[in-house]
Order: C-alpha cells, then sequence, then structure tokens
C-alpha cells in the first residue's frame, strides 16, 4: 500500500531530528524531506507529491507557517497540516488554514499517537498526483553512515542520511529534487490577487481592489470599499508582496493602495492624514519619518 509521504518543515535540527523519531513507527508514512523556509518547503511541493506536512509557525524567510498554508488552501490535493507550536496562542488561526492537528512541542506520545490517528483517516480519503514514474511503496530506512541517530548529538555536525532507494526510484528522486532546487527554471508568473477567506470560503482578491491593509497583532486586515477580510498575513509580508504594485507603507499600521488616494492633508502639530477614493472616504495617518518617502513616491 501506497504510503502518506510526509515533509518536515522547522528550522530546529533537533526537533526534525526528534519528529523523525517519532514518526518512524508509523507504517503508513513516508518521510521524505525536510525544509526550514517555506520557500524551500514550496519549491519541493511542486516537486514531490506530500500527502502530510509537519510545520513550525515562526520560520525564517518572511513567510510563517500559516501563511504557507494560506498559500496552499487553493490546491486540489492539499496535503494534510500538522502545526508545531511553543503554545496554543495560533491555534484558531491554523484550524482556520484547514490544520489537521495543533501540536504543541514537544509533545507526549500518547498525543503523538492522536496525531497519527488524524493522519491514518486523512490518508484513507487522500489521493495522490500521480508522478511520471512509480515510487516505492516500501518506507526508506535511514540512518546515519556511522550509526543510528545519537542521543546526544546537538545538530551542530553534519552527518550524511543514507536513504536506500532503487535504481530507478533513486533517479526520479535526484531529478525531482535538482528540479525544486533549479533557481534557473522559468517560474510561474505571479497572479496579481490576494487569497483570503472569509466563513469558510477562499475569495481572491485582485491587488486593484484593495484600498488598505490594517496590521492586527500578528494578522492583518485587508480592506476594500465593500469588504474586511481577516487574514493571517503580516503587514510586513504584505508590504513586501504589494510594494511592486504600487502600495505604501505609511505607517506601522497601515499599508495603502497610492491609487486609491486623493488627498494628503496637513494637520496641526506637523501632522499628516490621507484620505483614499470611495463612496466612504477613509483617513490614514502618515508617520512622521515616512511623509517625505511618500512624497517622493508621489513626485510632489
Amino acid at each position: 500500500m501506497a504510503k502518506l509521504k510526509t515533509l518536515l518543515l522547522h528550522p530546529d535540527p533537533l526537533v526534525r531530528r526528534d519528529l523523525r523519531r517519532a514518526l518512524a513507527d508509523a507504517g503508513f508514512l513516508q518521510v521524505l524531506g525536510e525544509a526550514v523556509t517555506a520557500f524551500e518547503a514550496m519549491e519541493l511541493i511542486e516537486a514531490i507529491p506530500y500527502g502530510a506536512l509537519f510545520i513550525g509557525l515562526d520560520l525564517p524567510g518572511g513567510v510563517s507557517g500559516l501563511e504557507l498554508a494560506q498559500m496552499l488552501s487553493g490546491r486540489k490535493n492539499k496535503p494534510a497540516l500538522v502545526f508545531l507550536a511553543a503554545s496554543e496562542s495560533h491555534a484558531y488561526a491554523a484550524f482556520e488554514q484547514g490544520a489537521t492537528d495543533y501540536l504543541i512541542w514537544p509533545a507526549p506520545d500518547e498525543r503523538i499517537q492522536k496525531t497519527l490517528l488524524k493522519l491514518s483517516e486523512f490518508k484513507a480519503r487522500f489521493r495522490e498526483v500521480p508522478m511520471p514514474d512509480k515510487w516505492s511503496e516500501a518506507a526508506p530506512q535511514t540512518a546515519f553512515d556511522d550509526g543510528p541517530w545519537p542521543d546526544n548529538w546537538s545538530g551542530d555536525d553534519e552527518k550524511t542520511v543514507s536513504v536506500p532507494l532503487e535504481d530507478d526510484e533513486q533517479e526520479h528522486f535526484l531529478s525531482a529534487l535538482k528540479q525544486a532546487w533549479d533557481t534557473n527554471q522559468a517560474r510561474t508568473p505571479e497572479i496579481e490577487k490576494l487569497a483570503v477567506s472569509q466563513d469558510g470560503r477562499m475569495f481572491l482578491v485582485p491587488y486593484g481592489q484593495i484600498v488598505f491593509v490594517e496590521a492586527y497583532e500578528d494578522y492583518s486586515y485587508v480592506h476594500t470599499a465593500q469588504q474586511k477580510y481577516l487574514t493571517s498575513y503580516r503587514v510586513k509580508y504584505l508590504e513586501e508582496r504589494l510594494a511592486p504594485h504600487r502600495f505604501f507603507r505609511v505607517h506601522r499600521k497601515y499599508l495603502v493602495n497610492l491609487d486609491m488616494v486623493t488627498e494628503i492633508a496637513s494637520l496641526p502639530g506637523s501632522n499628516f492624514m490621507l484620505r483614499t477614493a470611495g463612496r466612504t472616504r477613509i483617513e490614514l495617518p502618515i508617520s512622521r519619518r515616512r511623509i517625505a518617502s511618500l512624497k517622493q513616491v508621489l513626485g510632489f
């Protein structure tokens, strides 16, 4: 029986090591890869049909585990997502993104068994995207070249993991990894729409319809002329994504579509406010240290 191909995504090598140990006896899972950032994970996901992802919440590179889940939300064959966190503070947002489970890590064995039961139930209804060549249905055994994982391993010393595969499987696996990490290959062009969820439904909001973005704790509100969406995106991530599309960070809390700006007003005390287009005029503050940059962008 085919196994559920599993990716471990976490910046801490010790967590990934302990995860491998915890999943070693799950006969229906096949751990086939590790990643540190969301970008690395996406490259591997494009090349290998993963059925399950164990995801840390805080990832380097500017995209969090929740934001990665948002990116995967529109996929037809979306993998099971198991989040690893230090507290319960993001549990609601994780399940809003369709999490299969949410683990407070490190987790006791009995709690991990409950996660494995959920993954086993998920596997029964998961349809793997077919690959050009047939993958082995046997789970590869992994070990250090010089023996099993040592209990006192610190993660500082680089080790080589041996994965025994048949010749045809090895050729396909190496080809998939080469494709995943080939930075010269053509990339799918970015669609100029932002995926947001509302009441269990996923909407694609064109960038041009976004009036402004408002920071809210570790999340953000995306405002259009007609609607307001609570999203798991951080404003910093949206600033980087939307800046090439004429969006400007006017304040630590606000990111504005400059095409919607109709007026910049001077207020007492050397303060400034901008107003946006639409049936309801919206006024947003401009921080003093950003006003010069904004004027330069607008050609004032």
